[in-house]
Formats: structure tokens, sequence, C-alpha cells
């Protein structure tokens, strides 16, 4: 079962809504978030990228960074730009990229649920990462960051928020980068026991994105219940979501881009390379990959298409039949001498959502010798992988459209 709980949003006034919901914190530097704030003194970035209001020199993981965002937050809720509401709700959000939408429900999702694995993960976490976030919901008193969760497709919540939708939205705006978010408030007790029940009868969630925000959560719940003053019921025994049905997400390709060949010269690299898989020139214009286990290549100017071939990767292995899995066990480590992905410096990745063209480019400039674009990984396979209890390689979903920040925000009091 999946136990889900309302709780009294922290929520922006309709006609600020627009400019302080802000992209993800960890969707952007700091240079990048200074520049979006700058003409905009509402934007949420103040508060989950509070370094922009600090010195430019300032160490991002400094107590001073964290307290100034509990200051914004503060600030914030003093000067009447968010409210908190009076009961607890839970809240629909759709969001609107081109032709994909999707719906999803804010929650809060069981501590206790994540912690006994009915919450599935597929992607390893970074002390050092957990700890940051740990942080700035410790000095906040807040979770400010969704979690993105995703469940298997259940035609009954879908009935039950589609009649909600259908009423006037509390929020809808378009943002910049031209994608819709529109959000609706649900503070009636009827359908919210509806969604209750509803949701207690998946057998699970899985993350999508935001492992270092759901395992932060349980550590400072970790934290409190060794305080000695917990009871079970407070605030920080669930953590901030939203809820996707699994046939409305949307992953683009997570593509790979490396600084040099490893001493190979193009022409050797190709030769190397089609041991295991079938090369072929592109002479037209590019095509990204139409199925798994075809990539496409940059290199030297030209573009090739690669396609695995049979019986250089296990099939009925969830982890080895993984496109990241075939290009990094069969090319990248072997004839570019990649180490450990998370930590080489020699390799970067770049979402789908740049286009081959981001990748030409960066390959272009000499930045980088060699760029490797990738078809996208399904949600089957995330689920396969997760129900499995196994850990995809890192970077191998790149999930739109992203959640904005500053909508909902669940205070831990």
């Amino acid at each position: 079962m999946s136990v889900i709980k309302p709780f009294k949003g922290l929520r922006p006034t309709t006609d600020l809504a627009q400019k302080v919901a802000s992209p993800p914190y960890d969707v952007l530097n700091s240079a990048e978030a200074r520049q979006m704030a700058a003409e905009n003194p509402y934007t949420f970035l103040h508060i989950n990228k509070p370094e922009i209001d600090l010195p430019e020199d300032i160490d991002t993981h400094s107590k001073a960074v964290y307290e100034k965002g509990a200051e914004n937050l503060q600030r914030f809720i003093k000067e009447g730009i968010l409210h908190q509401d009076s009961k607890p709700c839970f809240y629909i959000y759709r969001q609107i990229m081109g032709d994909h939408s999707q719906i999803g429900l804010v929650a809060g999702a069981s501590v206790e649920e994540y912690k006994k694995g009915l919450i599935k993960k597929h992607e390893l976490t970074r002390a050092d990462k957990e700890e940051d976030r740990v942080a700035h919901m410790t000095h906040l008193n807040a979770q400010v960051g969704p979690v993105f969760l995703t469940y298997k497709a259940q035609p009954q919540i879908d009935e039950i928020l589609a009649k909600i939708i259908i009423r006037s939205p509390e929020n809808d705006f378009t943002a910049e980068d031209g994608i819709r978010h529109t959000l609706w408030v649900v503070d009636d007790n009827i359908e919210i026991e509806a969604i209750q029940n509803e949701f207690l009868k998946l057998d699970a969630l899985y993350v999508a994105d935001g492992h270092h925000r759901s395992a932060s959560a349980a550590r400072l719940y970790d934290q409190k219940v060794k305080s000695g003053k917990h009871i079970g019921d407070e605030e920080y025994n669930y953590f901030l979501t939203v809820i996707f049905p699994d046939d409305q997400m949307y992953i683009m390709d997570y593509n790979r881009v490396v600084k040099d060949l490893n001493g190979n010269t193009p022409e050797e690299l190709l030769q190397k390379i089609s041991e295991k898989f079938d090369v072929t020139k592109i002479e037209e214009t590019v095509r990204k990959p139409r199925e798994k286990h075809q990539f496409v290549m940059y290199i030297d100017s030209h573009w090739y298409a690669l396609v695995a071939k049979e019986g250089t990767y296990d099939p009925q292995d969830p982890v080895g039949r993984l496109d990241v899995s075939i290009l990094m066990e069969n090319l990248l480590v072997p004839h570019l001498g990649i180490g450990d992905p998370r930590t080489d410096k020699r390799i970067d990745f770049v979402g789908g959502i740049r286009g081959l063209e981001e990748l030409q480019r960066r390959v272009d400039s000499g930045e980088m010798a060699v760029a490797f674009g990738m078809f996208a990984t399904s949600i089957e396979y995330l689920m396969a992988i997760a129900d499995a209890g196994k850990i995809m390689p890192p970077k191998s979903t790149w999930f739109e459209p992203k959640l904005r920040s500053g909508l909902v925000s669940h205070l831990l009091d």
C-alpha cells in the first residue's frame, strides 16, 4: 500500500505565483541563478539557491548560505509573498510542454514506507549531497524541493483527478521556457479521503527524480527520532512529493560527451568499436536513435550510427540491457578508458532537452573529442530495475518537464 498525507501547503499568492515559481535548485549553477534572479525579487531561487544573495566567492555549503535561505523564507512569509493554507490539502499539478501533458498529485509521502522499500529507488546517492539537503531543510524547517514520484497508472485515480481539474485552478501560467503550469487546491474532505483510499491500493511508489531529496528526508527523520521527542505524527514523517502515473512520464535521452580519445585516432576508435557495434556513417541530416540499442556518435566532424550487435549484452539482465550500460561496458570503458562515471572528469552528460546540436557544438568547439546520442530509457525499464532492487547507472534518465519549486512547500512544524 502507499500512504500519502495532505498538508498545509505554503504557497505564493495567485498574482505572484509565476514570479515565485523557479527551476529546481539542481538544474542551475549559481551564476545562472544570479542572472535569472537579477530582476525578480520574488523568485524562489532566493530560498532554494540563497547563495545568490551573498558574495560570489561564498562556499555554497557554508552555514551562512543555509541561514540566508531561512531568512529569505521567513521574509517571504512576513511580506505576504507566501501564505500557508489553513487546513491540510492535496494539490493537483498539471504541466504542459508542447503536445505532452502530465497531471500529478502534490502530497506528503511516508518516510517510513521509503525506509521499508515501498517507495522504490533506482539510483545511488552521495553523502555530501544528502548532507547539503539535510542542512537546507533543517535551517528552513521546511521541504521546498518536491521529489518526483511515479506509480503504475490506475484509472480510478485518473477519474478522481479528472473531475477536479475541470474546476477553476488556483494558479495557471506559462513560464519563460514555454511550459504551462497549473495548480488546483483539493480541500474537500471527501475528495481527500477518496484519493488516499485509492493510493492505499497501490503496491508501491517509485522515485523518478529526486533521490537525494528523498534520502535526505529520511536522514532528517532519523535525526528527529534520535532526539527523543518523536511521537509519530509530526510533519517530518512525510516528505514533499509530486506523484504522476507512469503512462504520463516523459523521459528524454541523456547523452554523453568525452574530452579525449584515450590515445586513439578517430580511425582507430571506429575500427575498435566495430567489434561490438555495427557502424554506419550518416550522410543525411542527423537523426536521433529510433529504438533501444541504437546510438549516434559525433567525431571528427562526422556523425555515425551505432547498433549494438546481438550477443554483446544480456537481454535478460535488467541493468545490463540498458543502453547506458551497453555503451559504458562495450565502448566507454574498454576504448575510451572511462572509469567511474560519477567521478571521472573526462566525461560529461547532456540532457536531451538541449538536442543533438549541443553535442555537435561541444565537439566542434574543441571542448570535447567525441559525443554519443542515446535512445531514451523507458519508464518500464526503470520500474523493472527498481522492482529487482537494482541500481541504474548514473545519468540514465532525463525527465521533462521539470517541476517548478515554490508553488507548494511543506513546513515541518
